[in-house]
């Protein structure tokens, strides 16, 4: 298969190969932003700006298809670019890439950095708290902005977090004659004319005390918002192993509560998706609350009740159930995929009871688990014990 349609990264020199060249000059249609276009000079192509959102311009794009068209993009198109959302499209022996260092690259080319050591992030188009997982001791951060005001507002947020010691370090403009680098602690920032294309360095500094969420499941209860309907610490650390989180898998949180199980599972890893059911408004509003806190704003929330509420939703590869609400395990086992993960807590005689019987019927294992915390007993302390939990465990 001759390939029709080629990705072109471009840097701020408008440097391209030859390869690269003659694909321009052979071009029916060049597709890209106002910027890229402006960077190429004319050609005897017809042109389209990408609009908002990008995917409109696609039906243009194969409308053409067994025609020469070429798509720019910044650097490289296949690191948190237009690339990989155009292969969904077409075959791989349909498009041919050419290339640009992306922004990460020369970002850490200009600082020493060695970049598989780097927390990469985009925040363009992203909410400015994705980068909050990231924000661990020592670690040295690489996002794109979305814009000129990404900087000050990342400081800002680093502030309010106590970690406004940690420096910033704004590449503007990388590979052109406009360059610029600034460098301040979140405390000092100021710069309030940055150039909307820029790259942020940060280089985090954790004060001791200050809430930096583990790489572990378990943390503490008193940092999510509640109204008791939480999955506590220890249960909740056994309830992340049960589910077993994979990248790019989907969760379920039926009858979410605080939303801990979700917030939890979407920090194991960057990939992974989860949807918070909840039928309570004020419940609702607070995972939401929960989930921008912890840097998950993702976590996408499905107001009403189960079972109901699960029609249509994407078929989940795991799905947690925490308790009174045995009428959702059945269409929560046929919607799993095969080979999906059923977690259900319950510590109610009753619930407890009809978990030993969906155990029978669909197989799995049952765990009891107890925990006691140590409480003052007069001059002395002795361990008070918690409500005992059965959890039902099954793979489909």
């Amino acid at each position: 298969m001759t390939p029709w349609l080629t990705l072109i990264g471009l840097g701020e020199d408008a440097a391209l190969s030859p390869a690269a060249t003659e694909r321009l000059r052979q071009a029916a249609l060049v597709v890209g932003g106002i910027r890229h276009l402006a960077l190429i000079g004319k050609t005897g192509a017809a042109r389209l700006a990408w609009p908002s959102p990008p995917q409109d311009a696609f039906p243009a794009i194969l409308s053409r298809r067994g025609e020469r068209v070429c798509v720019l993009a910044s650097g490289d198109p296949f690191f948190f670019g237009i690339g990989s959302l155009l292969a969904e499209l077409v075959e791989p022996g349909e498009f041919e890439s050419f290339p640009q260092p992306s922004a990460f690259s020369l970002a850490a080319s200009r600082l020493g950095w060695a970049l598989q050591d780097c927390a990469l992030v985009s925040l363009h188009g992203r909410a400015l708290e994705r980068v909050i997982p990231h924000l661990q001791p020592g670690a040295r951060v690489l996002a794109l902005s979305w814009d000129g005001e990404t900087p000050q507002r990342l400081a800002s947020l680093l502030c309010a977090r106590g970690l406004g010691d940690s420096r910033l370090t704004v590449l503007e403009a990388m590979g052109g004659a406009r360059e610029r680098r600034r460098s301040a602690t979140a405390w000092e920032f100021d710069a309030h004319d940055v150039d909307p294309l820029n790259t942020i360095a940060l280089q985090v500094a954790a004060v001791v005390g200050e809430r930096i969420a583990p790489r572990a499941p378990g943390l503490p209860d008193d940092w999510f918002e509640n109204d008791g309907q939480l999955t506590k610490r220890e249960m909740r650390a056994l309830t992340i192993s049960a589910l077993a989180p994979r990248p790019r898998e989907l969760l379920w949180d039926v009858g979410a509560g605080s939303g801990s199980i979700g917030v939890e599972w979407l920090l194991s890893d960057p990939s992974l998706k989860a949807l918070a059911i909840e039928r309570a408004p004020e419940r609702a509003a607070r995972i939401r609350r929960n989930a921008d806190a912890f840097g998950v704003p993702h976590l996408r929330l499905v107001e009403g009740a189960a079972p109901a509420a699960l029609d249509g939703l994407a078929a989940p590869d795991a799905v947690f159930i925490g308790g009174g609400l045995a009428d959702a395990v059945e269409p929560c086992w046929a919607a799993l995929k095969p080979g999906g993960r059923l977690v259900v807590n319950a510590v109610t005689v009753e619930s407890q009871a009809a978990l030993s019987g969906l155990s029978r019927r669909y197989g799995g294992e049952l765990l009891q688990a107890q925990f006691a915390r140590a409480e003052p007993v007069g001059r002395f302390r002795g361990l008070r014990p918690a409500m005992p939990v059965l959890q039902w465990r099954a793979v489909k």
